[in-house]
């Protein structure tokens, strides 16, 4: 079904479209899980040339994890521009009456470009419903234990929202982990065990970035929390119901320091 039937705008004239995409730090399908008012203001920016001086904005977000998907961002009146190039000089309210599809509505667009602003009236017929989630987006689904390899930042957005899928599979089972540092190469193993499941013990890196491990915490002191959201890749390297023996968890945490050489030089295990 065409967008337009949604959608029912009445003049495609007074809009331009925001593709928005990934802008070499942020995606925006992450900064709009983790903070709308971040995400509005992604809105508000204005290139050198003004592309397209009009009253309303049409935003679509990149949902990266889909190929040629787009989820709903909001239409926005553009209340007030002021002349300066290269900044955030709009002052926009988000319009209302479309806000209950905003983040729930996917939308098939194939022929976007990477031009991030597109006058509605020359693309709106290309632009097809793909599906109507039933709650706002908030981070990727729980891919399965075998497939948790995620970047640092990745995992902050889906802590942070409280996924229940990922809460439920992970609070409950002990586990060994791995910390690749893409900056370097260096790695950390650690394990959940104990009284804290998986879930626990990642939420204590996501809070200080370096879960109190001796040299983790000295490399974020010195380079601070932005440094493991951009260099922070984390992976679950083997899992265990919650009733299993902590020493069981302890010898495999062990075993992966050897295997993995993630003592001394090669990584920051220092025991």
């Amino acid at each position: 079904m065409n967008l337009s039937r949604l959608l029912p705008i009445l003049n495609p004239e007074d809009y331009k479209v925001h593709t928005a995409y990934y802008n070499g730090t942020d995606e925006p399908l992450d900064v709009f899980v983790r903070d709308r008012g971040e995400w509005d203001e992604w809105n508000t920016w204005r290139k050198y040339n003004d592309r397209f001086n009009r009253p309303y904005i049409l935003a679509l977000i990149d949902f990266y994890p889909e190929p040629d998907i787009w989820l709903f961002g909001g239409i926005y009146e553009v209340l007030t521009r002021t002349p300066v190039n290269y900044a955030h000089s709009y002052t926009i309210e988000c319009v209302p009456d479309y806000e209950d599809l905003v983040g729930r509505l996917k939308i098939c667009f194939p022929t976007a470009s990477r031009i991030d602003s597109l006058r509605l009236e020359e693309w709106i017929d290309e632009m097809f419903i793909s599906e109507l989630l039933r709650e706002p987006y908030s981070g990727e689904r729980f891919p399965g234990y075998e497939n948790i390899s995620h970047d640092f930042d990745k995992l902050e957005v889906i802590f942070q929202n409280n996924r229940p899928d990922w809460r439920a599979a992970l609070e409950n089972v002990k586990g060994v982990y791995l910390i690749i540092d893409k900056n370097n190469g260096r790695k950390y193993v650690g394990a959940a065990y104990g009284g804290a499941g998986v879930w626990a013990r990642w939420s204590c890196y996501v809070e200080t970035g370096h879960g109190w491990n001796d040299e983790l915490t000295t490399l974020i002191a010195q380079r601070g929390l932005d440094y493991a959201r951009q260099y922070f890749r984390i992976s679950l390297l083997e899992y265990y119901p919650a009733r299993i023996d902590d020493t069981v968890i302890i010898e495999r945490e062990n075993y992966w320091k050897e295997a993995l050489l993630s003592r001394g030089q090669y990584g920051y295990n220092n025991n």
